[in-house]
């Protein structure tokens, strides 16, 4: 299991899919959002919606997450967890060609990590949806 206090801030982020489910929206059709958060602190750096019907982010869309993180930082990290069972193969290089290690996890050792985040996700989107 991953722990925020395993890490000082900014050593370690994670990429992971934000949402249960695709989120709808009239114009553009369904959406995954993907998600970039400092393990130790837990702040979204950045999102990136990605067509649901995309089996694989576009390397702008991981170039843009990754300095997403970078602009909020000011620094990239050492490592970069992923779910094992996210398709995010672009975004791998991205970190890699920057120089962070990546390390791919199965998304159970992440749940520490992100749990709050996508139910605190879901709780806003069930929030739109009401009114």
């Amino acid at each position: 299991m991953i722990e925020p206090s395993q890490f000082q801030v900014n050593d370690a982020w994670t990429a992971f899919k934000l949402n249960d489910a695709p989120v709808a929206t009239e114009q553009d059709g369904n959406f995954n959002v993907l998600a970039l958060m400092d393990v130790t602190s837990c702040f979204i750096l950045g999102t990136e919606f990605v067509s649901a019907g995309s089996a694989e982010r576009s390397a702008l869309e991981s170039k843009r997450l990754i300095q997403a993180g970078y602009l909020q930082k000011h620094q990239l990290p050492k490592k970069l967890f992923m779910p094992s069972n996210l398709a995010a193969d672009s975004l791998r290089v991205e970190a890699e060609r920057r120089g962070i290690v990546v390390a791919r996890v199965p998304e159970q050792q992440l749940l520490v990590c992100v749990g709050e985040a996508r139910e605190s996700f879901k709780e806003h989107l069930n929030r739109g949806s009401i009114q």
